[in-house]
């Protein structure tokens, strides 16, 4: 598959700058795979698509407040770091990205509010940098200080400023672990109504950690995707979860990927007998058809935009034309797209 093959006609106002205050009433549109039907409903109809004991994997991944802007010694010249990765919580030890990168040397200091000083100690990439924060209090006080001045990472194509309540307000119950850069947003969708009549039907939740990463901001610059490579990911698969959806699969009940961040941890961790493991680690896995996905059987999503590694995943999925047909169908009846857009449901 070529790059270009994903690309395809978005009108900029149909991309979402704020979600709905009533998740319930996002648009839902179905997509069949095996007789390429396309219902268009609302989200919350999302219950006739499930039974007892079907399951929901969820990501309880959050994002945290991980752009800081500040001042380089000397120069005062503006600058932004972006928190990629805490590799030493004792040293304050992070890899980060720095903007502008051309002037930022080892050695270098970099001053932020509160009296927060960081010091360039590592080179990573060309943009990338490893910075020790020189802070004497406690790792708890600092992190509520990172907190503090940090803001919410958005996509570029958000084009407003984000404030911490829209972390607060436009989350989801399981998202409870900190670590992700870019909001994993599928989940936003589900009202807590919704939840309720999900688990009166019997349906099973339960839970993955993949701390969504820098590689989904990142354009894609190659047009053979086989060259391409993304940015790796921390990722936890529980014990428990693997019982649960390896029983589901062996009782031929639909195992449902809420989000791309989900069916990528899941076929990260996968058997040759089609089963999931537990797992604890880093995972770089790159998704785009013709991949043939093994674990989850029904995904959840919102609408992404062209040339995205998450639209790739979906295509994988659903069938590459089947989904494209879709995006264009999309497109004709003003589904909104983005992290604040409206949902697509890929079944069998």
């Amino acid at each position: 598959m070529k790059l270009s093959q994903f690309d395809y006609y978005l009108p900029k106002e149909l991309i979402a700058q704020y979600p709905l205050e009533n998740p319930d009433e996002d648009k839902l549109m179905v997509v069949h795979r095996k007789t390429g039907q396309i219902e268009h409903k609302l989200f919350k109809d999302i219950v006739d698509y499930f039974n007892e004991k079907d399951v929901l994997v969820f990501n309880n991944s959050t994002v945290f407040p991980a752009v800081l802007r500040g001042k380089k010694e000397k120069t005062d010249a503006d600058i932004e770091v972006f928190l990629l990765r805490e590799l030493n919580p004792e040293q304050k030890l992070w890899d980060v990205l720095v903007t502008p990168a051309r002037k930022i040397r080892i050695g270098n200091k970099l001053y932020f509010d509160h009296g927060l000083v960081a010091e360039v100690i590592d080179n990573t990439t060309s943009r990338g940098r490893t910075i020790r924060f020189l802070y004497d209090g406690d790792y708890q006080s600092f992190r509520k200080l990172l907190d503090k001045l940090g803001t919410i990472p958005l996509p570029p194509y958000i084009r407003r400023n984000v404030e911490q309540i829209d972390l607060e307000k436009h989350s989801h119950p399981f998202a409870k672990v900190r670590g992700s850069i870019v909001m994993p947003t599928a989940a936003m969708h589900f009202s807590k109504l919704t939840l309720k009549k999900l688990e009166v039907t019997g349906v099973i939740f339960t839970e993955i950690t993949l701390h969504a990463g820098l590689g989904n901001f990142r354009d894609i610059e190659v047009e053979d995707l086989n060259k391409h490579k993304i940015d790796a990911e921390e990722l936890f698969i529980p014990e428990e979860t693997s019982q649960i959806i390896n029983k589901a699969k062996d009782e031929k009940r639909q195992v449902c990927a809420v989000g791309t961040t989900v069916l990528k941890g899941l076929e990260s961790s996968t058997t040759t007998t089609n089963r999931v493991e537990p797992f604890e680690g880093w995972t770089n896995k790159f998704i785009f058809p013709p991949y043939q996905v093994k674990i989850p059987t029904m995904l959840l999503s919102n609408f992404h935009l062209p040339k995205t590694p998450m639209l790739m995943i979906v295509a994988a999925f659903g069938g590459y034309n089947l989904i494209m047909e879709a995006y264009e169908m999309a497109v004709k009846e003003k589904y909104r797209f983005g992290i604040y857009g409206d949902a697509m449901l890929v079944v069998d």
